[in-house]
């Protein structure tokens, strides 16, 4: 509890400073309880010019719901970050990056224009459901991209990852190399509470510093990245989407 809390206080303040320093939008995926304690937080993102999307009710596992209990918890969600931001959120990342049975057409039956929870490309493609295309964007995640398989202590499983921060910037820095090669996405899963601490922060300026020396490079939020391919995804599911060149600047609470 306190670590999250710590996210809150000190981890939140340090990602807005860099990103106001950069000049880059970001989403934050938030769960509905943290607005509803904090409900000054979601309206602050977006008056940064920030994307706040649906995280969760309280960090549930969707695949132990029933798809009634999934689908109240969403929609609950929803409604609290539309009614504290005046904007609907448009897209979401499940808690712990999980889907049941129901998740998809409960993504459906809520209006969301894009996913971002699964893993079958690098950039983004359009989900299926029962071999037919959905019009729901995916914008692809990884764990190799994101920071709490590197840096998270779990004292509970005795987990002590040793990574130091600029050998994960390093990491990080190839996967943007490799995908601006390919004229592709990068995106980049992080965690306040995880991120936001002072020697973590230097290896995220680091990165942002090594990708602002590329000419062509287009920060921006999964709604914008999500309008911007979608329409060029839609096609047969036998035929891969061409990729576009972008980078994916993205927090998750």
């Amino acid at each position: 509890m306190a670590q999250g809390e710590y996210g809150a206080r000190v981890g939140v303040p340090r990602i807005l400073a860099l990103l106001d320093e950069h000049r880059i939008p970001a989403t934050f995926f938030v769960p509905a309880i943290c607005a509803v304690l904090r409900p000054d937080e979601a309206p602050g993102y977006i008056a940064r010019g920030h994307e706040v999307g649906v995280h969760g009710w309280i960090h549930e596992r969707n695949s132990l719901l029933g798809a009634d209990e999934e689908f109240d918890l969403t929609s609950r969600s929803v409604d609290i970050l539309e009614a504290q931001t005046g904007i609907r959120p448009c897209g979401i990342r499940t808690p712990s990056w999980d889907f049941s049975s129901s998740t998809l057409e409960i993504i459906r039956d809520l209006g969301f224009r894009y996913d971002s929870s699964l893993m079958a490309d690098d950039d983004p493609y359009e989900l299926l459901q029962d071999g037919v295309g959905t019009g729901v964007v995916e914008i692809p995640v990884e764990w190799l991209r994101d920071d709490v398989p590197y840096l998270s202590t779990d004292m509970a499983a005795a987990s002590r990852p040793n990574v130091t921060p600029m050998s994960l910037a390093s990491i990080w820095q190839a996967e943007f190399d490799g995908a601006y090669a390919e004229g592709g996405v990068f995106q980049l899963t992080m965690h306040p509470h995880i991120i936001g601490h002072r020697s973590r922060m230097v290896a995220l300026k680091a990165l942002i510093e090594h990708i602002r020396a590329h000419e062509d490079v287009w920060f921006a939020t999964h709604a914008e990245l999500a309008a911007h391919v979608g329409s060029g995804l839609m096609r047969p599911p036998t035929q891969k989407p061409s990729q576009e060149t972008s980078f994916r600047s993205e927090q998750e609470y």
